[in-house]
This record gives structure tokens, sequence and C-alpha cells, in this order.
């Protein structure tokens, strides 16, 4: 039996119900960079600090000399079958956006749409829940939000925080020299293949909630880290696409070591067995030219480093010094497998300048 179905038997798969899950819902990074390019420029206000720019976490918005306020959105449809699940992994990871920029939660709005027609009261209860749940660990109200009757299953939030304007973290400002540091193992994208399968025991299950149900509660702390640059979360697109929006931000290259890249246990084999998301793919077709890979790299660990993460880790950007600092910020959050995993380095003088993250 799969220890994730949905409350009523009678009810179908949460994930039978959607086309894609988590953050493997959303749009391809190139097919999203063409909608982008059709919208119509406008004057910013100067208290605008971070906008669509530079593809950051969240926009910034300076209210006064001590306070800015961070606005983000995130929803999808469901990434495991278990309703409650289901509600505090969306959760998570619409709050991770105001961690990603260095702030502190202070409000939250529902964004819910589900097929009345198809799923019981019980179950939509449940999802609403388990985001409660989420948003009560975080110390924040569910402030109000929307509802539609829709015909997949959609649940997020609006979060929103802040932040002492000086101490905002982009993705952009990472400087070279810089190490990285990221927050939590990849896979996500790999488990929830296996689930939707149902190829994914209850040990597999148990690892993927634990991982996506952690709030980036070191982001505020990181922020205030005089050798902390730049901050990011690991989403949609993968560590590569978040390391190259990093990378274009900067005007730099990101030099990855795979071999410290931490991994949710399993997920390589499950990978090799054919447990990858079509999302992966996507990404892969959208920047894999900008991406320097070793001969003998293989289709595994590609689709790991473009698995698309759901709630996943913070990537940060520190000076060499402040290393030891931002793994114990991670440490004390209970972030145990927090590692250094790379470098910002100078744009090659000669050569292929398109190739904006290099793997070794």
């Amino acid at each position: 039996m799969n220890p994730t179905s949905a409350s009523a038997t009678t009810e179908p798969r949460l994930t039978s119900l959607s086309h894609g899950g988590g953050c493997g819902c959303k749009i391809a990074p190139g097919v999203l960079s063409q909608i982008l390019k059709t919208t119509t420029a406008m004057p910013l206000p100067p208290e605008l600090l971070v906008g669509i720019e530079t593809s950051d976490d969240a926009a910034v918005y300076q209210l006064n000399a001590e306070q800015a306020l961070i606005a983000t959105t995130d929803f999808f449809m469901p990434i495991v079958d278990n309703p409650f699940d289901f509600g505090r992994i969306a959760a998570t990871n619409a709050i991770s956006d105001v961690y990603a920029m260095g702030g502190t939660p202070i409000m939250a709005l529902a964004l819910v749409g589900m097929p009345i027609n198809v799923l019981s009261l019980e179950t939509i209860g449940q999802i609403l829940a388990g985001g409660a749940s989420v948003c009560k660990a975080a110390g924040i109200p569910i402030a109000g939000g929307h509802t539609i009757d829709s015909v997949e299953p959609i649940y997020g939030l609006v979060a929103m925080g802040l932040v002492h304007p000086k101490r905002v973290k982009r993705n952009a400002d990472a400087r070279v020299g810089d190490r990285l540091i990221l927050g939590k193992p990849l896979g996500v994208g790999i488990l929830s293949a296996a689930l939707k399968k149902e190829k994914l025991d209850d040990a597999g299950y148990a690892r993927m909630i634990a991982v996506t149900t952690q709030l980036n509660t070191p982001g505020p702390e990181l922020a205030a880290l005089d050798g902390v640059h730049a901050l990011t979360d690991v989403t949609g697109f993968g560590l590569a696409g978040h390391a190259l929006e990093m990378a274009r931000g900067a005007q730099c290259v990101v030099q990855v070591d795979w071999s410290r890249v931490p991994l949710i246990d399993g997920v390589q084999a499950l990978a090799s067995a054919g447990m990858v998301t079509g999302a992966s793919g996507r990404n892969w077709a959208a920047y894999g030219h900008e991406i320097a890979l070793p001969t003998d790299f293989g289709a595994v660990n590609q689709a790991l480093l473009s698995d698309p993460q759901t709630s996943g880790g913070l990537l940060a950007s520190c000076a060499p010094e402040a290393v030891d600092a931002v793994l114990a910020v991670f440490a004390r959050h209970g972030f145990d497998g927090a590692a250094e995993i790379g470098r910002i380095a100078a744009p090659a003088a000669s050569g292929d300048s398109t190739q904006l993250l290099s793997i070794k």
C-alpha cells in the first residue's frame, strides 16, 4: 500500500490530477525568457530595490531607512498524494523566497484552486491545514487569500516579509573569489518522479518530506554576515539553472565541484532506473549550452544537475573567510548537510564566453 495515498479511498491520487508536480510545473526557462521579452518596460520607482531584472526570488520595496518590504508568490500542483503534506510543502516553498532575500516573513495570503467536484471538502481542508501548520511554524498568520474552482489542484501562498534595506541579498551580487554553500541536498524531483510511478518506498518518502518541509530559516542570519554577498534558493530550474542566474547577474563564472554536492540518499539509483522528471529535460534544453561538463559526467549526473527542486536549499555566495561562519549558521538551524560546493571565478579572457557554469 502506498503510504502517501489521499485521505479518501474513493478519490483519485492527488498527483494523478496534475500534469506536473511541485516546482516541476514551472514554465521552462527558455520559454519564460521569451514571454518576459513581450512585457512592456515602464519606469521603476527608486524605492523598488529588486524587481524582475535578474530573475531574483522576490521583489523588494523600500519603505523607510530601516525597512524594506519583500513580496513574493509561489504555487503549484501536487507533488505528493497526502493532502496535508502537499500543503506543507507548498507553503514551505513559498516562504523560502522571503528567506532567500535575507528577510523575515511577516504574513501570507493563500492561493487555492481546487476541482471541487473531484476532491472532498475534507481533502481540500487538509491541504489548507498543512499550509497553515507551516505558517504557524514560521510565526506568521495566513491573513486572507483567494480561491477558485480549478481543473487541477493548485495551492500556494503570497508571502511577505521585512528586511533592512542594507541587508537585502540579491542573487546577482556574488563576487569573484567567493565560495558557494548549498543548504539542502538535491534530488527532490527524482523522488517525486518515483512517487508518481509508485516506485518510492516509505524511507524515500520520509526523506523527501524532511527536505521539502524544512524552512530555510538561516536566511536572515546569513544576511547579517558581512561576508555573505549573494543568496538565492534552488527550486524549479535546478542547481544549474539557479547557479546560472547568479552567474549572469554577477557577470562571472560559477565553478561547481560535483563530488561535493550533497544528494538525498537513494536518488542516484532512482535516476539510474529512469525516475527523472520531464522538467529536468526541459531545463537542460534551455540552458545546457551554457554549461561546461566533464566528458565522463554521464546522463544520471546531468539529470541531477538540472533536477527541479521543490522547497530546495539556500545557495549562498560568501567570502572565503566567511565559509566557517556560514556553515555554522546552517548547522544552528538544523541544516547539518550544508556543504561548500564551488566558487565564483572571473570570466575567461578568451574561449567560449557563453559557458557560465563549469562542473568538475
